[in-house]
């Protein structure tokens, strides 16, 4: 590159890299909140809860990047031209194509570290990150071994009013409500957890077992024990041992060596092909939202010309692209082979479409009234935000 692509290049890498982090932050705050309640309820400690919701960020990254260069390369061009440093690179025979080199070296880059994610590194994470929470959720003493608060899980209400430094839980109540039609409860004084060759038991001392069928507190039974054992193993999952991932959690290797006759039906080998697809074409998106984006900002503009209709025009472009994209990837292709085609054709003929547009090939014109509709809102706003 020369130096004029190196500027241009560093500007739209340093844009890029801000938009990535502010992006990806916000809403890895939002599934974080989200995460944050489930693990409360659950009775995870922050780590756990830190541990869960970092391991969605490559899920993230790969929707929030191909937005961050469209948003980069919007802001450069707009800054290009509002700065004149366009009109004098077009006056100086800088051409459209040398315009394409330094944007289009750092959407490849871009597009690169996509690729790695959504082969490698999310499907890694997506599958650690199921590992995790079928682990919290099978974590049974976690559930109910909260002082003072009454949980219910699976049928059954816990209780303990304190639980103390050496595991002995003190005023136990449990009560099993899985039968409509009979209610037994169990109150003891002390308690404590023992991890026995059958699973976990909760060793009761001193209490009662009151059973009450019908609804009927006339039909109550109550037996005294001085020990009783309550089996906590069958508040587990049955099928902890064996977890289901989904193809999301699969790795791509596992996804693509998959055949028929491993699957249970055609409906789950079309998701894991949309899968595939999925990951596959995740790339092409940051290189076709930068080119829509020089397609409709890369030509300069004299301060008369309305930019405010360029940048809206791009950012629709944008968002019927990765609709059409969506469907054709989650739906189209998980119904039909044919919807492969159409999931990679979408980002690819925008790609060379918006090309041809940077390079002269074809041009387009917008409607001059729904030009100067544009121009009038943005004025608009413009006054409204200096009266302000």
């Amino acid at each position: 590159m020369n130096l004029v692509s190196r500027y241009i290049a560093r500007q739209f890498g340093f844009a890029f890299l801000v938009c990535l982090v502010v992006l990806t932050l916000l809403a890895w705050m939002v599934g974080a909140l989200r995460e944050f309640n489930v693990m409360t309820a659950q009775g995870q400690s922050v780590l756990v809860f830190l541990a869960i919701s970092s391991l969605a960020l490559p899920a993230l990254v790969v929707v929030v990047a191909p937005l961050a260069v469209f948003v980069a390369a919007i802001w450069l061009l707009q800054r290009l031209n509002a700065g004149s440093e366009l009109v004098v690179l077009n006056a100086a025979g800088y051409s459209p194509a040398r315009l394409i080199t330094p944007f289009a070296a750092i959407a490849a880059l871009a597009a690169a570290g996509i690729a790695a994610i959504t082969l490698y590194g999310q499907p890694a994470s997506q599958h650690e990150l199921t590992n995790w929470r079928v682990a919290a959720a099978a974590d049974v003493v976690q559930h109910f071994l909260k002082e003072g608060q009454f949980t219910t899980l699976r049928g059954y209400t816990f209780h303990i009013r304190e639980r103390q430094s050496d595991g002995t839980l003190l005023g136990i109540f449990v009560q099993d409500a899985r039968d409509k039609n009979k209610t037994t409860t169990y109150i003891a004084e002390t308690g404590k957890v023992v991890d026995s060759p059958s699973g976990l038991i909760l060793v009761l001392n001193n209490g009662s077992l009151q059973q009450h069928e019908g609804g009927n507190a006339s039909n109550a039974s109550i037996v005294t024990f001085d020990q009783y054992q309550f089996d906590l193993s069958q508040l587990a999952n049955d099928d902890n041992d064996t977890v289901n991932f989904k193809p999301r959690d699969r790795y791509t290797d596992e996804l693509w060596n998959t055949k028929l006759s491993d699957v249970k039906s055609a409906v789950e080998m079309g998701r894991i092909r949309g899968e595939l697809v999925d990951r596959f074409t995740a790339p092409l998106y940051p290189i076709a939202f930068m080119f829509i984006a020089l397609a409709a900002l890369g030509q300069a503009r004299t301060t008369r010309q309305s930019r405010a209709s360029a940048s809206a025009f791009a950012i629709l472009g944008v968002l019927v692209v990765r609709i059409i994209g969506f469907i054709a990837t989650q739906s189209l292709s998980v119904h039909s082979a044919s919807g492969v085609y159409i999931a990679f054709g979408v980002p690819i003929l925008a790609s060379v479409f918006c090309l041809c547009v940077v390079l002269g090939w074809i041009r387009l014109a917008l409607p001059r009234g729904l030009t100067d509709w544009f121009s009038d809102i943005t004025s608009r706003l413009t006054s409204r935000a200096a009266r302000a």
